[in-house]
């Protein structure tokens, strides 16, 4: 806590200033903004103007501002060497950059081409001193003399205002300048226009200091990079860092679409408990909670599957949850023990049915969300444009290591012996079933950049799956990989409650064996199977996977607004 900071709220306190009730606004300042601009969306133009000004910037490309001789200024980045006064016809990407329609990646062209004054008049519209009322965190103050120049910022955007010693009045222009500091959250009124560089612009006639900021924002906050301290401080993360809140808001999106889709084909959503009398429905390490009424321990759900299926028994044909699940495991850029998921089951479906679904569904959800089907990811294409490719799980296993289904399925020691030669930590206690999904991980599923389907797994690693319809040894189950990384998971349900019965007294052995994350016994799913489930499909989709891939970044800690951190000693 900054000390001078403190002494101004102390006296704001003492005269009764300090954090009023409310304050009305006329808009959000992205309100504002959509009001009186028009987005370029990167249109190619040739614009005509004569440089008013060239400033070098790094790498051999320059900062230059365009005018027009009836008034008005365009911002221009280019690498063409242009001279102070020189008429020309500058081609490039119109874009809107901190607020100023801006001519990116611009080059010499010829006529015919717009005048600045002619771009300006198509994508910013005159305000013409309309009074308005904005509220924001003040993120820069510039003081020059008998004025001030500062930026607000809200989660919409951002704007600038210009304050008048003036226009304000002597006392009340001291009194800003001894109490209003940068990060302070502040509401000014005023009248609302175009600097000669066309940045809409709030000429101040009255402010109001809401919030005061007792630290001051990081050093060089716009370049926030301490990733610990975006991590742990995920406000100052959202203040400093644009692409933080992009992602929330792509976050946003995605699910609405998700919940938007499933929706218009008939899914009914949900809600499952988070606490579980047994831990099953995948195989992961739960979190153990302690109920005290009901005197008995309980689990933060894993998966919401077996609850979802009970209803498909209760004779509900589309059913989806989305939400929370939890996962004693490991962190890494891929898992979060507290991720968000997506699951949803349709009777009289199989896992063939769900593969077309899911094609639907992502072409859904890249063309409202991305605008389209091609997105690049770390630098490299990804197309979503179905039909997506189809391996077989013991196909690429076999690309790999030359061996075959039945290598991996019956000789365990044989699987063991290559595990350890690839380097697979503590093969030598590993379950057979573990040992198999050990090495899919190592050889294969990074080189599946996809998207692409893997199916047909062994039954060994599926215990909720329904056997292959033509290999008692495989099941109907696909897993959906893309840029290396497993997001969605689905197949065809069993519904047989004897077998079903079998495999989770399986799981229970390989539990005494060693395996963690081997699944307990529901007695009361296999009950409720006995009543009859009718053929089902169902698949989970990783919410936060998904939203790396679209957000294109590589740590799973991007996407999670406040993910698990290791305690500060």
């Amino acid at each position: 806590m900054e000390r001078s900071r403190l002494e101004k709220l102390l006296r704001l306190k003492e005269q009764g200033k300090a954090y009023p009730y409310r304050y009305p606004t006329s808009g959000s300042i992205g309100d504002i903004r959509r009001e009186w601009e028009e987005d370029p969306k990167g249109e190619n133009l040739r614009v005509r103007g004569v440089v008013k000004r060239v400033s070098a910037l790094q790498e051999g490309s320059f900062y230059v501002r365009l005018a027009d001789p009836e008034g008005g200024e365009l911002v221009v980045i280019t690498t063409e060497s242009l001279q102070t006064g020189e008429e020309c016809v500058l081609e490039g990407s119109l874009v809107r950059k901190d607020g100023k329609l801006t001519l990116l990646q611009a080059c010499r062209s010829q006529d015919p081409a717009l005048s600045v004054k002619e771009i300006l008049r198509r994508y910013d519209k005159d305000p013409d001193n309309r009074e308005v009322s904005v509220a924001g965190r003040l993120i820069s103050l510039r003081f020059m003399g008998k004025a001030v120049f500062g930026h607000l910022q809200d989660a919409t955007g951002k704007i600038q205002i210009y304050i008048r010693k003036d226009l304000l009045g002597e006392e009340a222009f001291k009194e800003f300048e001894d109490t209003v500091d940068p990060g302070d959250v502040i509401g000014v009124k005023g009248k609302l226009f175009r600097t000669s560089t066309g940045e809409l612009t709030v000429e101040v006639q009255e402010y109001t200091l809401l919030a005061k900021s007792l630290h001051p924002l990081p050093e060089k906050w716009h370049g926030l990079k301490d990733v610990e301290v975006r991590y742990r401080q995920r406000y100052l993360d959202l203040i400093a860092n644009p692409k933080t809140r992009e992602i929330l808001l792509l976050r946003s999106r995605v699910i609405t679409e998700v919940r938007r889709f499933l929706e218009s084909k008939g899914f009914v959503e949900v809600e499952t408990p988070i606490l579980q009398p047994v831990a099953s429905g995948a195989n992961a390490k739960p979190f153990v909670t302690y109920h005290n009424y009901l005197e008995q321990n309980l689990y933060l759900r894993i998966a919401p599957e077996l609850y979802l299926k009970r209803l498909i028994v209760g004779g509900l044909l589309k059913v989806y949850e989305l939400g929370k699940n939890f996962r004693n495991e490991g962190v890494d850029t891929t898992h979060n023990p507290e991720f968000t998921m997506v699951e949803f089951y349709c009777a009289y479906w199989d896992y063939k049915d769900l593969m077309a679904f899911t094609e639907e569904l992502f072409t859904h959800i890249l063309t409202e969300v991305m605008g389209g089907l091609t997105i690049t990811y770390q630098g490299r294409l990804l197309d979503f444009t179905p039909p997506y490719r189809v391996y077989r799980y013991f196909d690429l296993l076999k690309e790999k290591t030359g061996k075959d289904k039945d290598f991996f399925l019956r000789d365990e020691e044989g699987v063991r012996k290559l595990a350890l030669d690839i380097g697979i930590p503590n093969a030598e206690k590993l379950t057979h079933a573990k040992l198999i999904d050990k090495i899919f991980d190592r050889l294969v599923e990074e080189e599946l950049w996809g998207p692409c389907f893997v199916i047909d797994f062994p039954a060994l690693l599926s215990p909720l799956a329904k056997r292959h319809r033509e290999d008692p040894d495989l099941v109907e189950r696909f897993e959906l990989f893309v840029a290396g990384s497993e997001l969605a998971n689905a197949y065809s349900e069993l519904n047989d409650p004897i077998e079903q019965r079998e495999r989770f007294l399986q799981q229970l052995r390989e539990k005494e064996m060693g395996d963690e994350e081997a699944m307990e016994l529901d007695e009361d799913f296999v009950k409720a199977l006995e009543y009859g489930m009718p053929p089902t499909a169902g698949e989970g989709i990783g919410i936060d996977r998904l939203v790396m891939i679209l957000a294109d970044v590589d740590s799973i800690r991007e996407v999670i607004l406040f993910p698990a951190l290791r305690r500060r000693e």
